[in-house]
């Protein structure tokens, strides 16, 4: 049966209290982005002060780096799987709250890292990055979980890709805040070149960059704390009604007479099938597969996106060996500001407007596409022209990538899997899906920048090297598109209850698609799912 207090939701106006969720959500992906994009001019800090009698001078050894990235990622891998586990398990709000607080501590950790010794330093460096690692794996599906649930049908691929377009403002933030902070320091210091290049208030200034990203964090904590329990979650896992209308009063604009039920306690006869059985696999394992497969192989292509970054840096930015430590973080901070607000924001905010008009599945085969043309027009020429030619039509390309991928799956990954799964589901496996993309941006971050050498440089071996790595992420971008193509399905417009699939007459519902037409073969023919690509039946 429908219920009332669902339905209000899926029909409820946007309303104040929805644009406050995205903030309150959003600050997770904020200080996820934060982190990721302020790393780079960190390690720069770390070389100079830590690394100033090295055989490579001023820079941290490949295998450093590779650690400290793949010790967060591991951690955002276990936080999600755990985190997701939870939040369908004792409730969304229940956990929220602590995600949140494992950020802002461990933020902090990381900038503090206990002592001053270079193999100390890295040590808690890393610990404290894993730990990070935990509370921004274990906010993604939390913060999908809950803008889904609170939206409406109309608007919802819109709100949740602005929770996650926060990762814009994260990137901007951290930029900005580089360049503050190494202006700042670098006025204080006086520091000269020639005399002292890297002062000792270098080995401070990495700190307060890392400590300053849990402040907005931090100040979001109460307002997570005041959320109600989710509508959807209170209603069709706990099975109390009347609390998920009392719930919904309290934040949206809509009278307990509209939304509570005739019946005091109306039984909804939950299904009974466990996580992972037979019978979950026969219902979902579909869309499981989707989710978790496209959300793997986009952040392959995302997170290999540093194979240019040495490239880029050598064409644009002063020798680090003229230049003072502030002054050679500034710049590489600077650069990384042009580029996003160039190409990654303007991505997020693309998706935030075309979400509910043309849909998922349709950005997500585009995005897809356009970024396998982009690696492959760099990768095939790449020795005869591109490595010795990063001019504007180089910066263009690489710019693409990161559009298209914003303005595509980076984004609908984190939306799909929050509105395909039963409620008592969902959470978890978002979790699992967004998993798997982590270990899909370990092999890109991690895998690839090792493989893209063709010869002895730099601390690397020699590998199979640029051409061939980035022909192979066209190809993950062609595998992906043809994923999202047969594999997932459209949830624009449509009720989560709609798109659960959950009742008992769904066994065996497949929607398959039809290799000779381009149209979608529903059977039997009043399942009304399909993927909005050439059509319907």
């Amino acid at each position: 049966m429908a219920l009332k207090v669902l339905s209000a939701l899926d029909s409820a106006r946007t309303q104040w209290y929805h644009f406050k969720a995205i903030i309150i959500a959003g600050m997770g992906l904020f200080t996820d982005a934060y982190d990721l994009f302020c790393i780079v001019p960190i390690m720069r800090f770390i070389g100079r002060v830590y690394y100033e009698d090295a055989e490579n001078k001023y820079q941290v050894p490949p295998v450093v780096v590779s650690t400290l990235v793949g010790l967060a990622l591991v951690g955002t891998v276990i936080g999600q799987v755990v985190f997701g586990r939870l939040g369908d398990r004792i409730g969304r709000r229940r956990v929220y709250g602590l995600a949140l607080m494992l950020m802002v501590l461990s933020s902090i950790g990381c900038g503090f890292s206990i002592c001053r010794s270079r193999g100390c330093v890295l040590t808690s460096l890393g610990f404290f990055r894993f730990i990070l690692g935990v509370g921004i794996g274990g906010d993604y599906p939390l913060s999908a979980t809950i803008m889904s649930e609170f939206a409406n049908k109309r608007t919802r691929g819109s709100f949740i890709a602005a929770v996650f377009s926060m990762q814009g403002i994260g990137i901007l933030a951290g930029s900005t805040v580089t360049m503050v902070v190494c202006s700042i320091f670098d006025a204080a210091s006086k520091a000269d070149r020639k005399d002292k290049p890297t002062p000792n208030e270098a080995d401070i200034a990495w700190r307060v960059i890392l400590m300053i990203g849990a402040i907005p964090a931090a100040l979001t904590y109460y307002w997570r704390m005041m959320m109600p329990e989710t509508a959807r979650y209170t209603a069709l896992v706990e099975q109390n009604v009347l609390q998920a209308a009392k719930d919904m009063e309290k934040v949206l604009d809509v009278s307990i007479m509209q939304i509570a039920e005739d019946e005091p306690q109306p039984l909804l006869n939950p299904p009974s099938y466990p996580l992972l059985s037979k019978k979950f696999f026969r219902r979902h394992g579909r869309d499981l597969f989707a989710c978790c497969t496209a959300w793997l192989l986009v952040d392959i292509v995302f997170y290999s996106s540093n194979l240019f970054q040495s490239q880029i840096y050598k064409r644009y930015l002063k020798d680090k060996h003229d230049v003072n430590a502030f002054k050679d973080v500034f710049y590489v901070a600077r650069l990384q500001t042009i580029i996003a607000i160039c190409s990654t924001v303007p991505g997020y905010w693309f998706t935030v407007y075309f979400i509910d008009r043309i849909g998922r599945v349709r950005i997500q085969v585009m995005g897809f596409f356009i970024m396998a043309i982009v690696y492959f027009s760099i990768g095939i020429p790449y020795y005869m022209y591109w490595n010795k030619h990063t001019n504007a039509g180089f910066m263009i390309l690489y710019g693409l990538t990161f559009f298209f991928s914003n303005f595509g799956p980076n984004t609908t990954t984190f939306i799909v899997p929050a509105e395909l799964f039963p409620a008592r589901f969902r959470s978890t496996c978002h979790g699992i899906s967004g998993a798997s993309g982590k270990v899909g941006a370990i092999i890109g971050s991690v895998g690839f920048l090792w493989a893209s050498h063709n010869k002895k440089e730099d601390g690397y071996p020699k590998a199979i090297g640029m051409t061939a790595s980035l022909v192979i992420l066209g190809g993950v971008c062609i595998l992906g598109m043809f994923v999202t193509y047969f594999f997932t399905l459209e949830t624009k417009g449509r009720s989560l209850e709609e798109n659960e699939n959950d009742d008992d007459e769904a066994d065996g519902k497949w929607l398959l698609r039809s290799f000779n037409t381009g149209f979608d073969i529903i059977l039997p023919h009043n399942s009304s799912r399909n993927n909005g690509v050439g059509g319907a039946a």
